[in-house]
């Protein structure tokens, strides 16, 4: 029969949550040093029933630091002969970057289209929080248990949360994509409870993506793409007219000989017609500006801007030169007629 004299855990693995003390033939004995690290929490199991639970620190094993043994062995005056005891170690630091994903689309009631089934992914991170009822109701008495043994679970639990926050937050679904962090948190704040319940504790829960179905993806870049062309119809029915007229110049004869050819005349004297509107538009919006530029001047004597051709200056009554508002030929007397280009003054 051997004797523990040092009861420790040295945490080399980076998924295993619960470790079994490998106690074989050893006993504990009055005296045996316990040592906890941090981020981890010692059990003691007596004939599959929970025990003790040490947190991180150094123990000397008696009595007082082992009420439940004691009770359960019947130990009146303190344990004098070694006993066999079942020793569990619990990880309880974070463990982190667990995906998650929406294995099947979440269906959510939208006011503007409808029903719409969505997918999201993203990672959480989480710890033991409470050991003892982490291996009450999940890892039991198994010698080992790793993240992988849960991650199913959990995840199932995330994504049940994830439907419901998402049903409770009536954000529409073309603004989630926008409310990435808002989603975060009340997913966070809702799934956490259920993981209380284990034992756990939720650190971290982060959206990293969310996507729409294919189709209603695609009738909103359409969508899009027709608010373009509305805004700027005039110059697509040019770029239209333009691309036909190239494709008919290149087949000549895909119309019907000379019917082909007509048509082709008929589109490039349509095309022309749209430029010569353009043109005549600008030539017209260009002659107004110059008209009403010509018809404005300043006051020599208070720089007021004087529109029109009066003899005297509407602020400060200074007498005024009559110019012609097309030639700016200054004109003399009383004359009724531009003696330059004959325009009408008066």
């Amino acid at each position: 029969m051997g004797i523990l004299k040092n009861i420790e855990w040295t945490d080399t693995s980076s998924n295993l949550i619960v470790w079994k003390y490998p106690i074989s033939k050893d006993h504990v004995n009055k005296g045996s040093a316990l040592t906890v690290r941090e981020s981890q929490v010692a059990i003691f199991v007596d004939k599959g029933r929970l025990a003790d639970v040490f947190l991180p620190g150094f123990y000397k094993l008696d009595t007082q630091n082992m009420p439940i043994l004691t009770k359960l062995m019947s130990w009146k005056y303190g344990f004098e002969t070694p006993f066999k005891s079942d020793i569990y170690f619990v990880n309880t630091k974070q463990f982190t970057n667990q995906k998650w994903g929406t294995a099947n689309p979440i269906l959510v009631r939208d006011k503007d289209y409808g029903a719409v089934r969505i997918r999201g992914f993203g990672n959480y991170s989480f710890k033991v929080d409470d050991a003892y009822v982490f291996m009450k109701n999940l890892s039991g008495t198994l010698a080992q248990f790793e993240t992988t043994q849960i991650v199913d679970y959990l995840r199932s639990m995330v994504v049940s949360g994830i439907s419901d926050a998402i049903g409770e937050s009536k954000i529409p679904v073309l603004d989630m994509a926008a409310n990435l962090q808002e989603l975060s948190k009340i997913v966070e704040t809702k799934v956490a409870k259920d993981f209380k319940e284990i034992g756990l504790s939720l650190t971290n829960f982060v959206f990293e993506s969310f996507s729409l179905p294919e189709e209603l993806e695609k009738a909103l870049d359409k969508n899009t793409s027709l608010g373009m062309m509305r805004n700027n119809m005039d110059v697509y029915t040019q770029m239209e007219t333009l691309a036909a007229m190239k494709e008919a110049a290149k087949n000549p004869g895909a119309a019907g000989g000379t019917m082909g050819a007509g048509m082709g005349l008929g589109m490039g004297m349509g095309l022309g017609n749209i430029f010569a509107n353009n043109m005549q538009q600008m030539n017209n919006q260009s002659r107004a500006n110059n008209t009403a530029n010509s018809n404005t001047k300043t006051c020599p004597n208070c720089n007021a801007v004087i529109n029109g051709n009066p003899k005297f200056c509407p602020e400060c009554g200074q007498k005024l030169k009559l110019v012609c508002p097309d030639c700016g030929t200054e004109v003399k007397g009383s004359a009724k007629f531009c003696p330059e280009c004959g325009r009408k003054l008066k």
